[in-house]
């Protein structure tokens, strides 16, 4: 008799570990099943996504890739020349125009680089050999030298930065970057006219 309860015992207790097994798979089964579809979608969105951003880069005009580089690089180049007035300058004027130049520039480097990283395209990161030129024979400089030397380049490039852009928000085809464009004459044109204020005052 105890015999007898003791394998009915082994019986009920083999049955109930099958029954949770089979649960256990079951819910597992089922959150697999679950995730699939979503992990599928999620999938295809990253896929679409990236494929949209490669054709937004691949379908800038030439006219809209020559600004791009052209405008990363100079952006880069009056960021630097700025905190190399800011610091070696003798006037006043000078050293301030740096200053409003590092901040003003900066931020629309930041514009520019957002910009680029929501369709894909690869800015420049740093200057050319002509530009670096530019930028070692200003730092050998010093005092009213470098502040003659500096306000020079910056009515010159501000003259032709201001050309550029009016043509990018002109001639573009990207919607973005003629906006940016657009949007950032009125410091460039501010910049020309605190240069030739700055330039007038060391002379």
């Amino acid at each position: 008799m105890k015999n007898s309860i003791l394998a009915l015992l082994a019986i009920a207790a083999i049955v109930a570990c099958k029954k949770n097994e089979t649960t256990a798979v079951d819910r597992n089964t089922d959150s697999t099943e679950m995730a699939t579809p979503v992990d599928s979608a999620r999938k295809t969105s990253d896929s679409a996504t990236m494929s949209n951003t490669a054709n937004a880069a691949n379908s800038l005009s030439d006219q809209d890739k020559k600004f791009a580089d052209a405008a990363a690089r100079g952006g880069l180049m009056e960021v630097m020349m700025g905190q190399l007035a800011a610091t070696n300058a003798s006037n006043a004027k000078v050293k301030a125009l740096g200053e409003m130049m590092v901040k003003d520039h900066s931020k629309a480097n930041d514009e520019l680089k957002k910009w680029a990283s929501a369709i894909g395209y690869t800015l420049p990161t740093g200057l050319d050999a002509e530009k670096q030129k530019e930028y070692d024979d200003l730092k050998a400089k010093k005092e009213a030298e470098f502040d003659r030397s500096y306000t020079d380049l910056m009515v010159s490039d501000h003259k032709k930065d201001i050309e550029e852009f009016k043509k990018e928000a002109a001639e573009g085809k990207e919607t973005s970057l003629k906006s940016f464009a657009s949007g950032t004459l009125p410091t460039l044109q501010h910049h020309l006219m605190e240069s030739e204020k700055a330039k007038a005052a060391i002379k």
